[in-house]
């Protein structure tokens, strides 16, 4: 039997209804760790089934930091209603901000045009060559270094800045499975005085 108190404890952590916090729970013998993981892989199952819905209606959300760097960010989902709530708003703020602090260029990997994928490979290549590993090892460390390069500057496979253990394309998976309709970053834009 799990406690209440657990229970509403790892509904605020998450965000999940309180139903399914009790069974995750119970699934890890109140492992709260594991019980996170459980509901973050149901997310991302529920997310999977959502992702061919398709996405006429959202937000265009402005953050503004200080006065001296902001971003705006298009983030779709479903229905109007879902856009109005404020599960989404603060997704769309939460992106916001990762877009204003992390400054990603390309909102997901395959935004990243082929010229530049392959000038980036190129140069990798040309790094790892003078280190005299064999080439099947040199691939391997290209590879690394591409998915740094993503990392950097795709925006969706960026660390959240508020939980650095997940990434951007989670948290919106998180959203997903709580909110139960598909939602996709549109675009951004970042403004930075001086550039």
């Amino acid at each position: 039997m799990v406690s209440t108190k657990i229970i509403a404890e790892l509904r605020e952590k998450t965000g999940a209804g309180m139903m399914l916090c009790k069974e995750a729970l119970e699934q890890t013998n109140g492992d709260m760790e594991k019980a996170v993981e459980v509901l973050r892989k149901k997310g991302a199952a529920s997310a999977s089934k959502r992702v061919s819905k398709s996405v006429k209606a959202g937000i265009v959300y402005a953050y503004l930091h200080m006065d001296t760097v902001g971003a705006m960010v298009e983030v779709n989902c479903e229905t109007d209603f879902v856009a109005r709530t404020d599960d989404f708003k603060e997704l769309a703020k939460d992106i916001a901000m990762q877009v204003a602090a992390m400054n990603p260029i390309y909102v997901r990997r395959e935004d990243v045009p082929p010229e530049v994928l392959e000038k980036e490979k190129a140069i990798y290549k040309d790094e790892v060559a003078k280190s005299g590993k064999p080439a099947n090892i040199v691939e391997k460390i290209v590879e690394g270094k591409l998915e740094k390069f993503y990392k950097d500057f795709c925006l969706v496979d960026q660390l959240f800045i508020k939980d650095d253990k997940i990434q951007i394309k989670d948290l919106v998976a998180q959203k997903i499975g709580k909110i139960g309709e598909n939602i996709v970053i549109k675009r951004f834009a970042r403004f930075k005085i001086g550039e």
